[in-house]
């Protein structure tokens, strides 16, 4: 989105090695912010990093760790010289039928999309209130607005990241604290993730085969076509930017109208 400056602008970006998060923090990169990547993927990571030339960097980061979300964004930070802007990108889908729903695959995705939103959302604010300024995106999905078999659990959390989105607004708003927070909703993208979840529909016996999940998802979409990395990255770009000052609290849809 090169009509879009952030020159001068910091950026963490959760889930940034790889799929949607690398877009995203390639999209920022690109309009001139400094990027941090944030992720578990220790290996993959630093060389996306790398790529981005001087100025950027990567943190160790599992999203669920309070401690840990302490110190990537005191080293993001470090690397940076201060922090403007949070995207909370990380998460996981786990598909399941819900008479198959397994405890550990429940907690997992609540503890990634959920609780790892949360501490997010958290960490950002205390970098930010001093100055006064801020922004933090979280990635939410339209299946957080769908009724979409096979995906109970994964969108239970992404309506819970809407809601957490509105409030942190409000609360950033009532402190003082002058932090914008919104949420994107990305629709169907063909990621690992989502090439993955129309192999596990298909795998549950939900449709006769990845392809057809995929026709369905189009079928559904006004713009008929699945999304692109580009859509969501630029929808992420604009929320970061002076452009969208006066939007706060909340959820931006980027799914071709699937959603509405």
């Amino acid at each position: 989105m090169a009509q879009i400056d952030l020159t001068g602008r910091r950026a963490l970006v959760t889930g940034g090695a790889q799929g949607l998060g690398e877009g995203m923090a390639r999209a920022l990169v690109a309009a001139g912010a400094k990027v941090v990547i944030a992720d578990l993927q220790d290996d993959l990571g630093p060389k996306v990093a790398e790529s981005f030339g001087d100025g950027h960097g990567f943190v160790h980061l599992d999203v669920t760790d309070d401690d840990g979300w302490a110190t990537a964004v005191g080293q993001a930070t470090g690397i940076l010289g201060g922090l403007d802007i949070v995207v909370n990108n990380a998460g996981v889908e786990i598909t399941s039928l819900i008479v198959d729903l397994d405890a550990a695959a429940v907690r997992k995705q609540l503890e990634v999309n959920v609780l790892g939103t949360a501490l997010g959302i958290k960490h950002a604010f205390r970098a930010m209130r001093e100055q006064k300024s801020g922004v933090v995106i979280n990635v939410a999905s339209v299946a957080a607005t769908i009724a979409f078999p096979g995906i109970a659990i994964y969108s239970a959390t992404k309506s819970g990241v809407d809601r957490l989105t509105r409030v942190a607004a409000m609360e950033s708003g009532k402190l003082g604290y002058g932090v914008r927070v919104n949420c994107v909703c990305p629709g169907l993208v063909p990621t690992a993730m989502g090439a993955g979840l129309a192999n596990d529909v298909a795998r549950i016996g939900l449709f006769g085969s990845p392809e057809e999940a995929v026709g369905a998802v189009v079928e559904l979409t006004p713009s008929g076509r699945l999304g692109e990395v580009a859509d969501m990255a630029d929808a992420v770009v604009f929320l970061a930017s002076d452009a969208a000052r006066f939007i706060n609290g909340a959820s931006l849809p980027v799914d071709g109208g699937m959603g509405m």
